[in-house]
């Protein structure tokens, strides 16, 4: 029998009323979520902060990109959920960043394949702010929108530090959301892009012509906007490069050294494929090596039949390994936030080719859903949700 024990509840003695600031996917665009290039700010404030180490992650290195709850294929218990969707998975992306910004915070990731059947976006993510001194909740927010701004925000920060100053293309490799957030960003620090040419799935792609669409209508100083047939029409002839695909394990899109012009900067944000070989020419940066070092030991890609290494899709992944099989040293790869704080030079040469790899990191989401709440705050946007007036105990 369940005890009923209310009639025993006391309220512990204390002042402290909590109320959390609830903002909704509406809240969160007046607040400002959408601003590109305040984003991109924010974002080289993280990379620097992360660079100094006042800033830490999950795991036992303090540098993990999340938990990730992954499904069996198979399970002998009814209704247990099965990994039999693409990228069914849940995700707790944890993270305390300093300097200004002091707090803690969580992303929590649900994601489903088969949502779209339901009308749903394919991931429903959600953002939690806590003060780092005593625990209480800040802030619970929607954050699709935020993570793709975030998102978007790192390769427009790459574009800003290592793309020629001259940059004229701009080529999109993948079309969606994570594509338009990174043009955005992009534009919002480069205006001298005069064409864009957007590679989608298929070169009659609804999605890359809705991106066309998005940015004739938001970027009209782009002079010409238009739909590559082929990765290679795409990436030839072109300055910057930026890379936000969606696709299956291993039909990883395959760059050829002989397509990217000299000086330009490719930044990959989700797949990539390039020979071993042909990448040891080229410039290598990263958000956070020791993230990449994480996915490396916990994927163990091994070799193939004839004793080449297999690839993983992951740029900064690949460099690991290419470092681990004594192809070039660790310190051939550079982190933004060594150039942000100038430990490194950022562009060395007008040739130079430069590859960046962004995978993303919880530190982001906090610093730029900590800048939304304060707008917020600012600006009395949002609800206050009550958690207690005073705190119960038995």
């Amino acid at each position: 029998m369940a005890l009923d024990i209310r009639s025993q509840l006391t309220h512990k003695e204390t002042n402290k009323r909590i109320r959390i600031l609830w903002l909704s996917e509406d809240d969160m665009v007046e607040a400002g979520v959408l601003d590109a290039g305040k984003a991109v700010d924010v974002m080289e404030e993280v990379v620097g902060l992360l660079e100094d180490g006042d800033a830490i992650m999950g795991g036992p290195d303090h540098d993990q990109h999340g938990m990730m709850l992954y499904f069996p294929k198979h399970s002998d218990i009814p209704g247990f959920p099965l990994n039999n969707a693409a990228d069914r998975r849940f995700i707790a992306m944890p993270a305390y960043i300093g300097g200004r910004f002091h707090l803690a915070g969580c992303k929590w990731y649900g994601s489903n394949g088969r949502n779209r059947q339901h009308g749903l976006p394919r991931s429903i993510l959600m953002m939690m702010l806590n003060d780092v001194e005593t625990g209480a909740p800040l802030a619970y927010m929607s954050a699709n929108l935020l993570s793709s701004i975030r998102t978007g925000a790192m390769p427009g920060l790459a574009a800003k530090l290592l793309a020629r100053k001259d940059s004229r293309v701009l080529a999109l490799i993948g079309a969606g959301p994570i594509g338009k957030s990174s043009v955005m960003a992009i534009l919002s620090k480069i205006r001298t892009i005069e064409e864009i040419k957007i590679k989608g799935s298929t070169p009659d792609s609804a999605t890359a012509l809705e991106a066309c669409d998005f940015i004739k209508t938001n970027f009209p100083w782009v002079k010409k906007v238009s739909v590559a047939a082929t990765l290679e029409e795409a990436i030839r002839g072109s300055d910057i490069v930026t890379e936000a695909v969606s696709c299956k394990e291993g039909e990883w899109p395959e760059y050829k050294a002989d397509w990217i012009k000299p000086g330009a900067t490719i930044i990959s944000t989700s797949t990539f494929n390039m020979d071993y070989e042909s990448i040891l020419p080229f410039r290598k940066v990263v958000d956070n090596i020791g993230m990449y070092e994480n996915y490396a030991d916990e994927d163990k890609e091994g070799y193939d039949s004839e004793g080449r290494r297999k690839h993983t899709g992951c740029m900064g992944e690949d460099f690991i390994y290419m470092v681990r099989d004594g192809l070039m040293r660790r310190d051939d790869i550079s982190e933004l936030g060594q150039i942000v704080r100038g430990k490194r030079k950022a562009r060395e040469s007008d040739d130079q080719i430069i590859l960046v790899s962004i995978e993303g990191m919880p530190v982001e989401d906090v610093a730029w859903g900590y800048e939304c709440y304060k707008n917020a705050k600012e600006n009395l946007i949002g609800h206050p949700l009550k958690l207690w007036d005073a705190p119960m105990n038995f």
